[in-house]
């Protein structure tokens, strides 16, 4: 696989579960990304803004800085975040542009350069597969956040709970891509 296919799945993956979020956040009204089940939780609107101080601090400079920012303060995005659901989701999109911005910077000549994250030395795939597997343990929570606060009025962002075969049936239908 060449370093251009490689971006491409990293990116396919990356976009599969921003949509996943996106899909709960639009079916949210704005009091609700603020909701904490209790005071250990955090809300939709918490969680948020954690992924966008790490998007930020991870992924600009990437190759010339360690991924620990010194003027990141990862403690207060866990504290109450006192925003508007248009400067979060503003947040959001600029935390995912700095991420996408730097996998398109990867190309053949930095593909083996040392990352580092708090001073951890990483290879890039290593920096790429530890936030492939950060971020979406966050978008689950905030699935499972919207599917608390919605109900019954809950929209599936994949297959729907009792549609397994329907969904199958369909896709086995099709041509194989």
């Amino acid at each position: 696989m060449n370093i251009e296919e490689y971006k491409k799945a990293v990116i396919k993956q990356f976009n599969s579960y921003k949509a996943v979020a996106d899909k709960t956040i639009n079916q949210l009204e704005e009091k609700d990304l603020f909701w904490k089940y209790n005071e250990e939780s955090n809300s939709i609107a918490i969680i948020i803004h954690h992924i966008y101080g790490n998007m930020l601090s991870r992924w600009t400079d990437f190759f010339t800085s360690d991924g620990e920012k010194e003027w990141r303060n990862r403690e207060k995005e866990f504290s109450k975040v006192d925003t508007t659901k248009e400067e979060l989701m503003q947040n959001w999109e600029k935390g995912w542009k700095c991420l996408f911005d730097a996998i398109d910077s990867i190309n053949d000549e930095n593909i083996n350069a040392d990352i580092y994250i708090r001073n951890e030395k990483h290879s890039v795939v290593d920096a790429l597969s530890r936030q492939m597997m950060h971020y979406p343990y966050h978008i689950g929570q905030i699935t499972f956040i919207g599917k608390m606060i919605l109900d019954d009025k809950w929209e599936s962002t994949s297959i729907p709970k009792g549609k397994s075969e329907e969904y199958n049936k369909e896709m086995f239908s099709k041509k194989r891509s």
